[in-house]
């Protein structure tokens, strides 16, 4: 006869012979001849020397374990005291009742979104990460769900979780601000086959995300497409001149062109204009040349203008003058005023009828030829 102990938390498993015999708990025990004991920790999993199949006919041992069986595409979440610990792959596993207080969740992998109650911490221990696929909807975007190339819905945003398995999982994204697309350095022929570049931008929206990433491929790049079209469209059909004279007739037509047809696309113009109008360096030239001619034309019109005013006036004054033998008189002396205002001295040579003549310009008399 042998004496042995089982201290609190411990259990034990006699053997006689190499076979299990029978469970003993805490306190003191005698073995019999033969006999042996397997102490194992309350706080552990229960993994004997042992193949675990071995013991899951004795109903003694059954009754003080939690027997769990993972399948092939199954994992299960142990929860020890209400607290995620470890994550349980295929396989059979056994814990110790009464100590501890287990929690288990069986995982099925085959489904793909994650319908099961588990916690965001744990979500995203290191633990789970290899079982998990993460992908993240901005505050300004939408997504589209995928699986195996299907659109299945639409995701507003936040953070969604998706089991790993076979299934292709993917989130196509579009942004919902208001963006800009520019349509730059467009090489176009006019009406008159004038050649020039232009620059155009127009401001737009995403407003339905299913038509834009399901409907369509490359949304953007066919939207790029429809503006280049308008821009061609509109000014093919009008001349240089046409298009200087009213640049905004072309952001009117495009806007008129792509209303309804962006709709098929999920997007909605907002606003937009030309940006530039480029004329290759010839073309420059010529039309500096044509702006020189007319405002070198105008001028001349003003000066003309201006020569035929004055004449009209001198013609007037010149009629006043020989009607009014005063306002005649006047005149002279204006003149003379002018001309002795730069005059410092004035010496007369000659006869008593030159000074006779300046009497009668001061005086008013007339002088008899």
């Amino acid at each position: 006869m042998k004496r042995i102990r089982i201290n609190a938390g411990k259990i034990g498993l006699i053997f006689k012979k190499g076979d299990f015999q029978r469970v003993i708990s805490r306190g003191a025990h005698w073995l019999a001849f033969g006999e042996s004991v397997e102490q194992y920790d309350l706080t552990r999993r229960f993994n004997p020397v042992e193949p675990l199949e071995l013991y899951l006919n004795e109903s003694s041992i059954i009754e003080l374990i939690h027997l769990i069986n993972v399948g092939d595409n199954q994992i299960v979440l142990k929860y020890e005291n209400g607290n995620f610990t470890e994550v349980l792959k295929p396989g059979r596993y056994a814990f110790w009742k009464g100590l501890i207080e287990y929690n288990f969740k069986v995982i099925d992998l085959t489904k793909t979104e994650i319908e099961e109650e588990i916690e965001l911490l744990a979500l995203k221990r290191s633990e789970l990460v290899p079982y998990i696929r993460v992908s993240k909807i901005e505050s300004f975007e939408n997504g589209i769900l995928f699986l195996n190339g299907k659109a299945i819905k639409v995701l507003t945003p936040g953070e969604y979780y998706f089991w790993k398995n076979s299934v292709d999982v993917s989130v196509s994204k579009v942004d919902l601000r208001q963006q800009q697309m520019e349509v730059s350095g467009q090489e176009i022929l006019t009406k008159d086959k004038a050649s020039l570049r232009v620059s155009f931008y127009v401001q737009y929206k995403v407003i339905d995300i299913s038509k834009a990433l399901v409907d369509n491929k490359d949304f953007e790049k066919q939207f790029y497409v429809l503006i280049q079209f308008a821009l061609r469209e509109y000014i093919g059909s009008m001349t240089l001149d046409q298009l200087l004279e009213d640049r905004d007739n072309i952001s009117r037509y495009v806007f008129n062109f792509l209303e309804t047809k962006v709709m098929e696309l999920g997007i909605e113009v907002k606003g937009g204009g030309l940006r530039d109008v480029i004329l290759p360096g010839e073309m420059k030239t010529i039309m500096n040349q044509v702006l020189v001619a007319q405002k070198q034309a105008q001028a001349n019109v003003i000066t003309r203008r201006e020569e035929t005013a004055s004449t009209r006036s001198l013609l007037n004054t010149a009629k006043l003058m020989e009607e009014n033998e005063m306002l005649f008189k006047l005149k002279e002396m204006e003149y003379v005023e002018k001309i002795a205002e730069k005059v410092g001295e004035i010496s007369l040579n000659g006869n008593g009828q030159m000074i006779d003549q300046l009497k009668a310009i001061f005086s008013g008399v007339k002088l008899d030829k």
